[in-house]
């Protein structure tokens, strides 16, 4: 029961497609994070999946049973679902435990079953001895931790987050990316988590469906996507990275030899044939040598742990100096100077398909 189809699943809004024929399974216990920039559809999909949107074609399935098509639409309260919203959704006039207890009440449970229930699932969620606090007492992250455990205390299989923590702070932020792992680990359940910061959807989901314009662009998981991404829109917005041009030598079955301004390498491949190609290259792979791919400095940012340095690549036939539009990103330890000349070895490269 808690596994999810959405089968060729489309929303218009008057004549726009916020979800454009999009087929997706989430498998049961599984953490899928539904990432991608505002408008590209992902919570329209989530509100298709709790029952708070009806769909204008294609169906959502929960197991093998029917939510909503066209013609049927099973209500939210019916679905047994959980959302943990960006708002929080709490009731201002209710402390911590009635909140909490409010869906065991509405279902008439027995008073001395919600105390126990609504104990243990504070427990959880590291909220224990909050009982009587008052909801304008609580931090962001509490208020969050509140919202979550009224969902758990339903005993929801399936737990829906809507940027449920784009209101909070950096610390704050990262201390309920590692409650909420803990949780899924806890319970089993299928965990659909709607966000634009890909910081939390590698960190959480064991899959990551990346999204753009009504579509699901690659839905893998967090390691394939942010190293082989799928297309150069994946690309742009998975990680950061430079995206440049080369050519391809000569290739194997899943690596080819390139020539990026002048400069050979070898570089992963999806199979690609001799001709132009985009190459991914991630910051982390790139680093400052004796030898390698020439470059000019143009800029240097202190980051903290490194300096954050834009390169420019030479035009080819030109000899040394910046070519225009060829740039990568590095992350050096060593502070260089903007215009500067240096080479920068490269341990490793994708070849973006299609691109």
């Amino acid at each position: 029961m808690s596994e999810i189809k959405v089968e060729r699943l489309t929303k218009r809004f008057n004549e726009t497609a916020a979800l454009d024929a999009v087929s997706l399974d989430f498998a049961a216990g599984s953490f899928t994070a539904l990432l991608g920039p505002s408008g590209c559809g992902k919570t329209t999909m989530l509100r298709l999946i709790a029952g708070f949107e009806a769909p204008s074609q294609g169906r959502v399935l929960f197991g093998d049973e029917l939510m909503a098509d066209p013609q049927r639409q099973v209500p939210p309260e019916a679905r047994g679902v959980g959302v943990v919203f960006q708002s929080y959704a709490l009731w201002p006039h209710m402390d911590v435990a009635e909140n909490v207890a409010y869906p065991l009440k509405a279902r008439h449970v027995k008073r001395g079953e919600i105390a126990g229930r609504v104990g243990a699932v504070l427990d959880i969620v590291g909220l224990n001895g909050f009982e009587s606090r008052r909801i304008e007492e609580l931090s962001g992250g509490q208020r969050q931790r509140v919202a979550l455990a009224r969902c758990l205390v339903a005993d929801a299989k399936i737990i829906l987050f809507d940027e449920p923590l784009a209101n909070l702070d950096m610390h704050l932020r990262s201390s309920m990316v590692d409650a909420f792992r803990d949780i899924h680990r806890r319970t089993g359940a299928t965990i659909v988590y709607v966000t634009h910061d890909q910081a939390e959807a590698l960190a959480l989901a064991d899959r990551v469906a990346i999204m753009s314009r009504g579509k699901v662009l690659q839905a893998a998981a967090p390691q394939e996507v942010y190293r082989a991404p799928a297309n150069a829109t994946v690309a742009g917005i998975v990680g950061r990275g430079s995206i440049v041009g080369g050519t391809v030598i000569d290739h194997a079955e899943e690596t080819a030899t390139v020539d990026i301004a002048g400069h050979r390498l070898v570089a992963r491949s999806a199979g690609t044939s001799a001709g132009p190609v985009k190459i991914l290259l991630r910051p982390e792979a790139l680093r400052i040598s004796p030898e390698g791919m020439p470059a000019t400095v143009l800029d240097s940012v202190y980051r903290g742990p490194v300096h954050e340095v834009r390169l420019a690549l030479p035009m080819p036939g030109r000899g040394p100096g910046p070519g225009p539009g060829q740039e990568l990103l590095i992350d050096s330890t060593e502070a260089v100077a903007v215009g500067q000349s240096v080479n920068v070895a490269v341990s490793d490269a994708w070849i973006i398909p299609g691109a």
